[in-house]
């Protein structure tokens, strides 16, 4: 079970257990804090909170945005829910946001794919990206030959596989699925590896289902959630912008 981190200005009567959000059962806990609650008594009711958390077996959990206290939830073991699933299953919608947020048209634009080796997300990637954009280039160990001739011959699509820098500089945007040296260039790069930093974008649901997010959490954390529980599919998710509104 994933847990639920909130801010609450009212003192709880209960302020831990079961909470159901978007159909999905999650263990919250709500930290109350007022204008003059002291810092060293908002670090300690989040000890307690994470200690509670831990009893219950949680060891990921969506907290609010900006969350200042991590610290003590991870001394417990409870960590921020790893969007990175979600990211890179959205790898086609996040290089589409990136082309048109610089004003480049998926028809003529060039887009390259990096890691190690040929997994299945990148391999659902890439061909995702493929069937939207015209020129793809892939950079994914000597694997990668076998599933291009492949993807040509099913999608007709301008695929290739190298290695060459020179080429990937060519990228308008560069999606990394595993750290590298960067091609120099202009491109957008998208870094969806662990570690990484992931691209930082504003995440809503689309439909009714929008209505149902509870304010204040982090988004892209629920929504990873969601997605990890099976309770979200990534076209379910739209990018409406960056943090800053760009």
């Amino acid at each position: 079970m994933f847990g639920y981190v909130e801010w609450s200005q009212v003192k709880k009567k209960r302020n831990a257990g079961e909470r159901v959000i978007l159909h999905m059962r999650f263990f919250g806990v709500s930290l109350l804090r007022g204008q003059r609650t002291p810092e060293f008594v908002l670090r300690l009711r989040c000890a307690s909170a994470a200690r509670r958390m831990q009893k219950m077996g949680v060891s990921r959990a969506v907290f609010p945005e900006g969350f200042p206290y991590l610290t003590e939830f991870e001394k417990c073991g409870v960590r921020p829910a790893d969007p990175l699933a979600l990211y890179r299953a959205m790898t086609a919608e996040l290089v589409r946001f990136s082309l048109e947020d610089r004003g480049v048209s998926p028809s003529g634009a060039v887009v390259a794919v990096c890691g190690e080796h040929l997994t299945a997300e990148l391999a659902r990637a890439v061909t995702e990206l493929c069937i939207r954009n015209r020129y793809v280039t892939l950079c994914a160990g000597g694997e990668g030959e076998k599933f291009c001739r492949q993807l040509r011959r099913e999608y007709g699509v301008s695929l290739l596989r190298t290695d060459d820098p020179e080429q990937l500089g060519k990228a308008d945007v560069l999606v990394l699925f595993a750290p590298r040296a960067e091609p120099r260039g202009g491109m957008a790069i998208l870094p969806l590896y662990e570690g990484g930093g992931l691209p930082s974008m504003t995440l809503r649901l689309a439909g009714e289902r929008e209505s149902e997010v509870p304010e204040g959490c982090d988004r892209s954390e629920l929504f990873a959630a969601l997605y990890a529980a099976g309770g979200l599919k990534p076209g379910q998710v739209e990018i409406c912008g960056d943090p800053a509104g760009n």
